[in-house]
């Protein structure tokens, strides 16, 4: 098929790699070193899924109408992406591969004629350097779209992206989003103090604040009337339970998703976002569960303080040490 990649940083740079190598024909969009490097170098893919180097064609914007779009960038770079590309991609099915929960939305909203799905990928790459990814851990890819079941196309396209890459076709992809966005409570704290993500979950304090923010995402959840989808493990009741243990109890949370990383070290996305020198999409993270608990009339203290924190961390360039982030949890106890 002919493929389309928008967006060609860690996972835009894996999907395109590995459906090239599967034997379609992928065109990705880039700009700036990125663009320079595809074209000089391909993408070079090492790690969890082999070593592969891919000679995808690169362009700014797409020139013609592919079979199929991934949008693969980041949640607040989505709009604009594909509003550029808005000319040939309307009317074609899309797959929006992104954490939060917008993503699906907004590309309908702007191609209102194209069959549009989101896809969760739990696949932890490293943006090594423009055109080069290194995949630290190789799991699936859910795809799906609305609260109900898995639908005929969401099945063809699984089959198609499963070609190249492990999918599963989702049932309730909305409350799967929201689940994801709870396993995305790994990313800010790394950000804030510059730790891999294993490091912060090692540390007992940091390993505190991560799962309340988890915590307080799932109560939001409820608040809002989700009914979380199935996706690593968890889903709806055990994510209930989790709510309702005590503090102390619920660290097996992160403890469990660490145990599943392997001993490379993990930035998660935001931090590899600050290190790049972009903007991060916190807001879409931390923050969108600061903005459904506003929605559902309760707040969410530990979200708004590590988006805050994130925000800091990208205005300074200085990671925060251990030490104050803590100090600054303290503060909302107080």
């Amino acid at each position: 098929m002919n493929i389309a990649v928008i967006g060609a940083g860690a996972l835009g740079g894996t999907f395109a790699t590995l459906l090239a190598r599967a034997g379609h024909t992928v065109t990705v969009t880039a700009r700036g070193p990125a663009l320079a490097a595809i074209r000089a170098e391909g993408i070079s893919l090492t790690g969890a899924f082999g070593t592969v180097r891919q000679h995808p064609l690169a362009l700014e914007r797409l020139a013609r109408t592919p079979q199929l779009t991934l949008v693969c960038t980041k949640a607040q770079d989505a709009a604009a992406a594909i509003g550029e590309n808005a000319r040939v991609l309307d009317g074609s099915p899309v797959i929006v591969v992104q954490n939060g929960l917008d993503g699906v939305l907004t590309a309908g909203s702007l191609l209102p004629r194209s069959d549009c799905f989101g896809a969760l990928s739990i696949i932890a790459a490293n943006y090594a350097a423009p055109g080069q990814v290194t995949i630290t851990t190789a799991a699936p890819t859910y795809l799906g779209r609305g609260t109900g079941a898995a639908d005929a196309a969401t099945l063809a396209w699984r089959d198609v992206l499963a070609g190249a890459v492990p999918t599963v076709a989702l049932d309730n992809f909305v409350g799967a989003q929201w689940t994801k966005l709870v396993v995305n409570m790994l990313n800010a704290l790394p950000a804030i103090t510059g730790m891999s993500v294993q490091n912060v979950i090692d540390h007992a304090g940091l390993r505190r604040v991560m799962t309340e923010s988890m915590r307080e995402t799932v109560e939001v959840g409820m608040k809002r009337g989700v009914r979380y989808g199935s996706l690593q493990g968890l889903g709806d009741r055990p994510l209930r339970a989790f709510s309702r243990l005590p503090p102390a109890l619920g660290q097996v949370l992160p403890l469990r998703l660490k145990a599943r990383m392997g001993d490379v070290p993990n930035l998660g996305s935001t931090q590899q976002s600050l290190k790049r020198g972009q903007l991060t999409e916190v807001d879409f993270l931390n923050g969108a569960v600061v903005r459904e608990a506003a929605l559902a009339g309760v707040q969410a203290p530990v979200n708004e303080l590590l988006t805050t924190l994130v925000h800091e961390v990208e205005a300074r360039g200085v990671s925060l040490a251990p030490y104050d982030v803590l100090e600054r949890f303290a503060a909302l106890r107080r």
